[in-house]
């Protein structure tokens, strides 16, 4: 592995109900070991057919008007081709279409280059899996 790159996977329990999930201080810990002080870039991707990576201000009602929007925009319910699963599953195979499965930041002093209010998060609606990994890659 090459010191301008470097990687990780995490670990991330989501329970058994739709959330959004805030991944910044995450992020943050992995830049202070990884990117050493320098400018680069932060790749954020969770490899599941059914979450996605958002940036969003949370903790004000916004990760909960995110979540009530993609209910209004895929309900759980049977109108789905794809039923395996909850009612309503296939649903969240369609999230990534809305909330793609990756971000990637600036990374700037080796410090994480977000807005005042903006935070990395994972979206996850599929109550059926609560267990999420997402790799964090550093590009210096």
């Amino acid at each position: 592995m090459s010191d301008a790159f470097i990687t990780r996977t995490i670990d991330v329990s989501t329970g058994s109900s739709e959330t959004v999930r805030d991944l910044t201080g995450d992020c943050e810990e992995f830049l202070r070991t990884g990117a050493r002080g320098r400018d680069g870039l932060l790749h954020v991707f969770v490899p599941h057919a059914t979450a996605g990576i958002a940036v969003l201000e949370t903790g004000a009602g916004s990760d909960d008007d995110l979540l009530a929007a993609l209910r209004d925009l895929l309900p759980a319910d049977d109108r789905w081709r794809h039923r395996h699963g909850s009612p309503g599953h296939g649903r969240d195979h369609v999230l990534p279409a809305l909330v793609p499965p990756h971000a990637t930041l600036p990374v700037i002093g080796g410090r994480l280059e977000l807005g005042t209010w903006q935070s990395v998060c994972l979206v996850d609606t599929n109550r059926d899996n609560p267990d999420r990994k997402v790799r964090l890659s550093f590009l210096g």
